[in-house]
């Protein structure tokens, strides 16, 4: 295929749509979470507080704490804001143990997004991991089409490329030696209902982006989706204790997985 680049325009992520990908041959595959997990065990839960796990949105004979995750929960549920989402999935990233010593959780975090030519575009993420170096870890973005924002899965998508120049540039500043390739674990959360996501970027796809060029080899997306069952509502959410203690168990199965990849880029 031809260069695209006389037909693109920069744009930063939150105006990314699945034109992009087309554009950026961008393949999405959904993966059963056997294929995706490499996992046939469930994950133990022992640690966790079943209260957490097991108690209605609406429980009230419960700690503070569980309290105060169930109101995030209850919020997020029917949100009429963007940030209960985005606050509701840092919770829950704390409680299942993904802001380990030397890890931080933040929301909001901006970093460049250099496209077509420009470095005036950015990527902003709702929330993410990073060490203190910050190097980014991890990306979770919230689906906010419930008010008129693009569709989310081109915007994490976007960000991991970014993410992807943005810690080679801090791989650069301290001396080491930049990546060819780095898979960014991303996360989005449709209300309280997870899909996970291994995002690989190369140096090829970067500079594709960087240039607007269409890059030959294909970039291949995986992603999971959390599911009770076929029978099950598809609107179902960790409002159900049921759901959430899958959805929980596909977190903790889920940062396990995520390790071995960003250690390959970790300082």
């Amino acid at each position: 295929m031809a260069s695209t680049s006389s037909i693109q325009s920069p744009k930063s992520s939150s105006n990314w749509s699945p034109n992009e990908l087309f554009i950026y041959n961008i393949n999405v595959t959904a993966q059963s979470p056997q294929e995706f997990f490499h996992q046939n065990t469930e994950p133990s839960l022992d640690n966790i507080d079943p209260s957490l796990i097991n108690s209605a949105v609406n429980a009230d004979n419960v700690s503070d704490h569980t309290f105060h995750y169930l109101t995030d929960l209850d919020f997020a549920t029917h949100p009429t804001q963007e940030c209960f989402i985005d606050g509701f999935s840092k919770a829950t990233l704390h409680i299942l143990g993904f802001e380990e010593r030397g890890l931080v959780i933040s929301t909001h975090f901006l970093i460049p997004l250099v496209i077509c030519g420009s470095n005036r575009c950015f990527a902003q993420m709702d929330v993410c991991l990073f060490d203190r170096q910050s190097m980014i870890l991890l990306v979770l973005q919230g689906d906010k089409t419930a008010f008129d924002m693009a569709p989310p899965e081109p915007q994490i998508i976007a960000e991991a490329i970014a993410v992807y120049k943005y810690n080679n540039d801090k791989r650069q500043t301290i001396g080491l030696p930049t990546l060819d390739a780095m898979t960014i674990p991303c996360i989005i959360m449709v209300g309280t209902r997870p899909t996970f996501y291994l995002v690989p970027i190369t140096r090829a796809l970067s500079t594709a982006v960087m240039t607007g060029q269409y890059p030959e080899t294909p970039t291949e997306v995986v992603k999971c989706v959390t599911l009770l069952g076929p029978n099950r509502p598809f609107n179902e959410g960790m409002e159900t204790p049921e759901y959430r203690r899958v959805a929980f168990q596909c977190f903790v199965t889920f940062k396990s997985l995520a390790k071995g990849y960003w250690q390959t880029f970790l300082v």
